[in-house]
């Protein structure tokens, strides 16, 4: 008589988790993946570049002979804005995209920490415009430096305020870019997302002057106005009757808007369903 003797159950192994460094590459090959996504991005430059040559062109019509650096011929106010639209614009469409097509639900079973989902794509985020901001940023400078040279007005990237200027609009792409993946995060809703980051980035600062202290206090803590603050190579007159932000105080306006917009963002995303 033959026994039958039980065979054990084998249990299939548990899936590890994803690493974080596989998530920054999912969330590249999605960015990468979108065929409007280069296409903006070079007209975008293009663009900023475009716009330097045509402002240092005009501008330098109206000089006799060698001038102190202007920084906003290199990064004339049409190109910051223009940047400044469109980075908000796609940081916001990379996660609202996502909900708008139902992709965020896929993407939150595979991956359950919902908080590091996120980080992931603000680490791309800022990784891209950091890019786009210093090709545009420096090859503003170039272009309008060259226009500059022709007429023997140009200056070197050793100029006093020069490299704060360039270095400040580098930066000014990923900073915007991150408020509006926060945004994109906090409201889920294309239209709504895009009229907040332009109000907030745009048209908020023009309603605030600084000739009283608790307006200049708000326009200070905005992004636009402490780009223009670094992007100054002066400094402000101490008898002037007007409050002037100062150099360190913009540098941490640049810090704090993307630190909170993506923390109240990883917040949000672990209380709240998909």
């Amino acid at each position: 008589m033959t026994t039958l003797t039980s065979v054990p159950r084998v249990t299939p192994a548990a899936e590890p988790p994803a690493r974080f460094r596989d998530l920054l590459a999912s969330e590249w090959i999605k960015t990468r993946s979108l065929r409007s996504t280069p296409w903006t991005i070079a007209l975008t430059v293009l663009f900023v570049i475009g716009s330097a040559a045509v402002a240092t062109m005009s501008d330098n019509a109206a000089r006799s002979g060698p001038a102190d650096f202007l920084p906003f011929d290199a990064y004339p106010p049409a190109g910051s804005w223009t940047l400044i639209l469109v980075a908000s614009s796609i940081g916001a469409l990379t996660v609202v995209s996502e909900y708008s097509s139902g992709l965020i639900r896929t993407t939150t079973v595979a991956v359950p920490a919902r908080g590091s989902v996120v980080l992931a794509k603000a680490a791309v985020t800022a990784a891209l415009w950091t890019a786009v901001g210093t090709v545009t940023s420096t090859g503003s400078f170039l272009v309008s430096q060259a226009i500059l040279n022709g007429h023997h007005a140009g200056v070197p990237i050793t100029h006093p305020g020069v490299f704060r200027a360039l270095a400040a609009s580098a930066l000014l792409a990923p900073v915007c870019a991150l408020v509006g993946l926060g945004l994109g995060v906090l409201l889920r809703h294309a239209a709504a997302t895009m009229v907040t980051s332009v109000f907030t980035l745009l048209m908020l600062p023009t309603m605030f002057s600084e000739s009283n202290r608790w307006s200049a206090d708000i326009k200070h803590a905005l992004v636009s106005a402490a780009w223009k603050r670094l992007a100054q190579n002066w400094e402000p007159d101490p008898g002037s009757l007007g409050y002037t932000a100062t150099v360190s105080g913009s540098w941490l306006v640049y810090a704090l808007w993307p630190l909170i917009t993506v923390a109240l963002a990883v917040l949000v995303v672990r209380r709240r369903d998909v």
